[in-house]
């Protein structure tokens, strides 16, 4: 195992090294065998006891220390100056055998100089929350942070009672995010951001180095990849639940999963997380709170853009206005080949906008109306469809209007009914069910979190497991937590 230290080479601002205590007993509960072997780790180390030291402390063979990653952040709308790896560590970078770069970052870990007087740990819950959605996120399409390991520490953690601690070990392409460049900024550190800027570019955009301005070229790309990545959200119902600059990551990818949440009854309004009282990042929000998160990681860009303040701004007002014509053009495509439509015609947003209304208006589940389309296609039959919709949402008119609009499609209902269902999936971590997995594993059970986890890594295969079903009113999840 070669390890680098890309990031903890930058100067001494930007990270702080990390001398953690050994855990009092760690365990693995998961350990992803074949993302091990795509980073070149050996799964039978990783077991053993130095692997275990790795795994939960980031005790590096060459006996480097992990550090502490430096941000800051608006959270919620407030800005935060000096945030940072609170209860988190970065180990290193490691090429996979695809020869990309990417970050073994662990989470739960201790205390940090970043923790704000917290204990540093993470609870066993949120670990396997996380473990869980970033897996099935990726098997689902979207682009994510990955899970290698979730491990127990043989300690407890106080939260609202006591309950078991846990890390969980991630991979991303880079743990960069906007509230990186925020720290900075807001210390006028230019020289900082512009190294921070580099760095980006070399580790995520090499080829943004020959551009004729490369910082400006990096706000549009990372506009770009957030834009096609909230709208990878939305069709699939996922809620963020928490989207704060600190939570936003350069390299385009799902990060930090809190109090996320997928839809069950479509809603435009729903939200989960408890502490989002005033519906900030509610799931029809999340596109204008991404745009207004890239508004301010592009004022850290400012200087770096051009020396006059006013031609800075329109750059950057230019490469924000981006946005809505890639997230219009994924999020469109998405409710499409959702729809089992290939051609484009003029009307199709107006169709998808009024299956929506329908939906909110029956109270119908997001995922199962789209699976259940897909069987339509290949039966003729739409009673099922029409059952998951409550009265007064003229399903039946729309329904009409979406056989006459898949008449004039070019190929078969076998085709089409195979695009569909290989795009909508038959499952997603639906909360109730990982409310039921957390509380078995608390109680020392992992069985239904293993079970869960296989059946999230195959989404779009039909299955008679029941992961499909749609909570009962007594099983509905209210809210989700943080778990800090």
């Amino acid at each position: 195992m070669q390890l680098s230290r890309i990031y903890a080479s930058l100067p001494e601002q930007f990270s702080a090294p990390l001398t953690q205590a050994p855990l009092r007993n760690p365990q693995i509960v998961a350990l992803n065998e074949p993302l091990a072997r795509e980073l070149g780790l050996d799964p039978d180390w990783l077991r053993s006891p130095p692997g275990l030291a790795f795994l939960g402390q980031g005790s590096r063979p060459d006996g480097t220390p992990p550090v502490a990653m430096a941000y800051a952040g608006h959270q919620f709308g407030h800005f935060v100056p000096s945030l940072g790896d609170g209860r988190a560590m970065l180990v290193g970078e490691v090429t996979d055998r695809a020869r990309r770069l990417r970050d073994i970052h662990l989470k739960g870990s201790g205390p940090t100089p970043f923790s704000r007087r917290g204990d540093g740990r993470a609870a066993l819950g949120p670990v396997l929350r996380e473990y869980v959605v970033s897996e099935a996120m990726h098997a689902l399409g979207i682009p994510t942070t990955r899970a290698l390991a979730a491990l127990t520490t043989g300690e407890s953690v106080m939260r609202e009672t006591m309950q078991p601690g846990g890390v969980i070990v991630r991979i991303a392409s880079s743990h960069v995010r906007v509230g990186t460049f925020q720290y900075f900024a807001a210390q006028d550190d230019t020289q900082s951001v512009r190294i921070l800027a580099d760095h980006v570019i070399g580790r995520l955009y090499p080829e943004l180095s020959d551009a004729e301005n490369p910082y400006l070229a990096l706000l549009e790309t990372v506009t770009a990849r957030q834009a096609d990545l909230v709208a990878r959200w939305m069709l699939i119902g996922f809620i963020h639940g928490v989207m704060n600059t600190d939570n936003m990551s350069i390299a385009g990818e799902t990060i930090d999963f809190g109090p996320c949440a997928f839809l069950d009854a479509y809603d435009p309004a729903k939200v989960f997380s408890f502490i989002d009282q005033n519906g900030r990042y509610a799931y029809g929000n999340q596109p204008d709170m991404a745009l207004w998160n890239l508004g301010r990681l592009a004022e850290t860009l400012l200087p770096l853009l051009d020396s006059t303040h006013e031609r800075a701004v329109e750059q950057a007002k230019s490469a924000l206005m981006r946005f809505d014509g890639v997230f219009n053009e994924s999020y469109l495509g998405g409710w499409r080949r959702k729809m089992g439509l290939a051609l484009e015609e003029d009307g199709d947003a107006r169709l998808a906008g009024r299956l929506l209304t329908a939906m909110h208006r029956g109270e119908a589940d997001f995922t199962l109306t789209f699976r259940r389309l897909g069987d339509a296609v290949q039966s003729g039959r739409t009673e099922d469809v029409v059952s998951l919709f409550g009265p007064g949402s003229k399903i039946e008119d729309w329904i009409g209007d979406w056989k006459g609009r898949l008449d004039r499609e070019e190929r078969s209902a076998e085709a089409c009914h195979a695009d569909m269902q290989a795009t909508n999936p038959r499952i997603i971590p639906r909360n109730h069910r990982i409310e039921e997995m957390i509380r078995s594993a608390v109680a020392g059970d992992y069985t239904p979190f293993h079970r869960l986890s296989e059946a999230l890594s195959h989404p779009f295969e039909d299955g008679a497991d029941g992961f499909e079903a749609p909570p009962t009113v007594h099983e509905q999840v209210k809210n989700t937590f943080c778990g800090t």
